[in-house]
């Protein structure tokens, strides 16, 4: 209750991907450390995180929005007032590779996000065969896609909380906060 309440600038940073990407296993590693069995996110989930940002305390409210096909066309109802982009990658599911690079890429064409920081996460790279961040910036052609805006590829696994820590850190390190909140 005392995020609503305070004077804290807040962010909103955005957790998007194809379905299965890790994306609510991340937000609840992030929020609980914990690993959690997850359903499908129809919707979307939400939650909020306290952090530090040039030693000022700031509250970080994550949206985990569902990426099933279906909820993919409503992505942009939530572009408004992101304050940067996290976009998870099964890093390992060479086969929806091309799928998920084309989502991107649509996302990253949003008004609303132009100039927004990306934060590429290359998840479940505790699974064999997995890509590595230089092949998934190469797959993805990220130097070209990225071209205007702060970008970072960041490897993890959310079940196993490797990199998740580092992931919440550099998203904090990225988000641009609103002049009003300052």
């Amino acid at each position: 209750m005392g995020h609503l309440l305070s004077k804290q600038p807040q962010v909103q940073v955005l957790l998007l991907g194809l379905d299965n990407a890790g994306k609510s296993t991340l937000l609840y590693k992030m929020k609980h450390n914990v690993s959690v069995s997850t359903v499908p996110t129809i919707g979307f989930n939400v939650e909020m995180l306290d952090a530090r940002k040039n030693r000022k305390p700031i509250v970080v409210t994550l949206w985990d929005v569902g990426g099933q096909r279906k909820m993919r066309e409503h992505w942009q109802k939530y572009h408004q007032n992101a304050a940067a982009v996290v976009f998870v990658v099964d890093a390992s599911d060479r086969a929806r590779l091309g799928e998920a690079r084309a989502e991107l890429e649509k996302t990253l064409q949003s008004e609303q996000l132009r100039g927004c920081p990306l934060i590429l996460l290359a998840n479940k790279q505790d699974v064999s065969g997995a890509l590595t961040i230089t092949e998934l910036k190469d797959r993805f052609k990220l130097r070209k896609m990225c071209s205007g805006r702060d970008w970072f590829v960041q490897p993890c696994s959310a079940t196993m909380g490797v990199g998740v820590e580092e992931t919440f850190r550099k998203v904090v390190q990225m988000a641009r906060i609103p002049p009003e909140a300052v």
